[in-house]
């Protein structure tokens, strides 16, 4: 009981974490990209998450709201924001810049997910899914959100004909 207190405070503080650091990303123009990255990373995260936890791959026995098997803070809160601050930085980086800086996430990322794995009981790794498996996976959602805004702001730029 004394740990499961501990990680729901845990889960309390990376939840008012999430909700100030909101705050900040917010005044960053421009604010319809970031709401969007924000908005499809949480889906692409909440979908993947799920189906994850539904083969057997993660466990989360320890969540803020006891009728979602997700992480969901992760998923709809501190995941999203990672991604859109990964996003202020490359937005004028080259293909090089933007691989290296998804690594500026994904690593720690993973690594602070291994720790709360072996540490904590707000997440477990089943079925051969691991630290290096979350890194991959992360690190491969960071580039495919970077890829599908570079072709949302490729369509927002090109003029529609006359008789569209």
């Amino acid at each position: 009981m004394k740990n499961q207190s501990l990680e729901m405070n845990i889960l309390r503080v990376l939840l008012i974490l999430g909700i100030i650091t909101i705050i900040n990303l917010i005044r960053k123009p421009p604010v319809k990209d970031w709401f969007f990255i924000f908005v499809l990373k949480g889906c692409l995260s909440s979908i993947l998450d799920t189906l994850v936890v539904k083969k057997g791959y993660i466990k989360y026995p320890v969540t803020l709201l006891k009728s979602v098997s997700i992480s969901f803070g992760f998923d709809y809160l501190l995941y999203p924001i990672a991604c859109v601050y990964y996003h202020q930085i490359t937005k004028s980086s080259n293909i090089v810049g933007i691989l290296i800086k998804a690594l500026y996430f994904s690593i720690p990322m993973a690594i602070t997910e291994y720790f709360l794995e072996k540490k904590t009981n707000l997440i477990n790794f089943k079925k051969g899914w691991n630290s290096f498996t979350s890194f991959w996976t992360m690190t491969i959602t960071f580039l495919i959100s970077r890829l599908i805004i570079a072709l949302v702001r490729k369509c927002d730029k090109t003029p529609i004909p006359e008789n569209f």
